[in-house]
């Protein structure tokens, strides 16, 4: 990362500015994705060496390019659903935003701040893949790694304009069929990309067979989804003061998520549209969020996520049942899930 501010200090103080601020984002984090990369590759490894393996220098690398890669998305996420903080921290617009007014320059704070964020965001795809390309260079492996990386990012993309896409479109589609299209979002933006993915890449990484990356990815998949779930609900009912962000704002965002499919599927036409009312709404205030987040108790919708949860997890335990994977590899991954899924922030 100082080669990196170094290059862009060589520019003008501007560009040092936004180098900073792609250093300022990489901060925090649970590193959850390149944890679940390293694993995958060491699932792998082990067997073919017969014991527990330390990571190598390539295999740090690409871990490191995905979580620069994450980085990138959340730049752009916080950018698209006007959020203010990150991990406790104001998000990269916002920060970005009071640059602008601390340096006195001239014009729209806010618009520098999203269009900055935007730049900021392709940046730090940019540094993903120098990362990454670094890390291939010469291994008899890297074709099918890139492959994966692809894979991930196309999926990523698809799934972040599904997200958005689905505060518009629910309006013209069954209310019956809600559910399955947040699940449809959950999978693409999440499950694939947070958890499947990662396994997948240090898997091939390794050199792994098409019956080992079918194990890790129904593991990795299931996961994924209870992973997001987890999120859901704690974008509902989470501790701002553990989750980094305001109680509730995935309802002040809209979000439809399968919690919301839920509750409206267990109230009324009139309720329901009390409730699409509301959803999205950026001035709700501590009353309205908990009268919202007692309609979501109350029709069982919160029950049911927290079911749904349990049942991907029990379908991602049977996805490792007797594939030829490191045996000690295999119990961290399970480790990592419960921790995934079971987290409060």
């Amino acid at each position: 990362m100082s080669e990196q501010i170094s290059y862009a200090s060589a520019l003008g103080s501007e560009a040092e500015k936004m180098a900073r601020a792609g250093a300022a984002s990489l901060r925090g984090g649970k590193r959850l994705r390149a944890r679940f990369l390293l694993t995958g590759r060491r699932a792998v490894d082990e067997v073919a060496a017969g014991a527990p393996t330390a990571p190598d220098t390539a295999a740090v690398g690409v871990a490191a390019a995905l979580e620069v890669f994450q980085a990138a998305a959340l730049v752009h996420d916080d950018l698209i659903d006007n959020s203010d903080t990150r991990r406790g921290q104001p998000a990269a617009h916002r920060a970005l935003q009071a640059a602008h007014v601390d340096a006195h320059w001239a014009g729209d704070p806010e618009a520098f701040g999203r269009s900055a964020a935007i730049l900021l965001g392709d940046l730090l795809v940019a540094w993903s893949d120098d990362l990454l390309e670094e890390s291939l260079a010469d291994l008899a492996t890297a074709p099918a790694t890139r492959r994966q990386y692809a894979d991930m990012r196309r999926d990523v993309t698809i799934g972040q304009f599904l997200d958005v896409a689905e505060e518009s479109a629910y309006a013209v589609h069954d209310d019956d069929d809600h559910a399955d299209r947040a699940l449809r979002v959950a999978s693409y933006k999440s499950a694939r990309y947070s958890i499947q993915k990662p396994l997948q890449i240090g898997a091939a990484l390794a050199g792994a067979d098409d019956a080992q990356l079918d194990a890790l990815g129904r593991f990795g998949h299931d996961i994924g989804m209870a992973f997001q779930l987890r999120d859901d609900v704690l974008g509902v009912f989470g501790d701002s003061a553990v989750t980094g962000k305001p109680s509730g704002d995935d309802l002040r965002e809209g979000k439809r998520t399968v919690l919301v499919a839920y509750a409206r599927q267990a109230l009324s036409v009139e309720r329901r549209a009390e409730l699409d009312a509301l959803l999205g709404d950026r001035t709700l205030d501590a009353g309205r969020i908990s009268d919202l987040q007692q309609t979501i108790v109350d029709t069982g919708a919160l029950e049911r996520t927290e079911q749904l949860i349990v049942e991907y997890e029990r379908q991602a335990e049977g996805a490792l049942d007797g594939a030829h994977l490191g045996r000690e590899a295999v119990a961290e991954l399970r480790e990592l899930a419960r921790a995934a899924t079971r987290r409060t922030s």
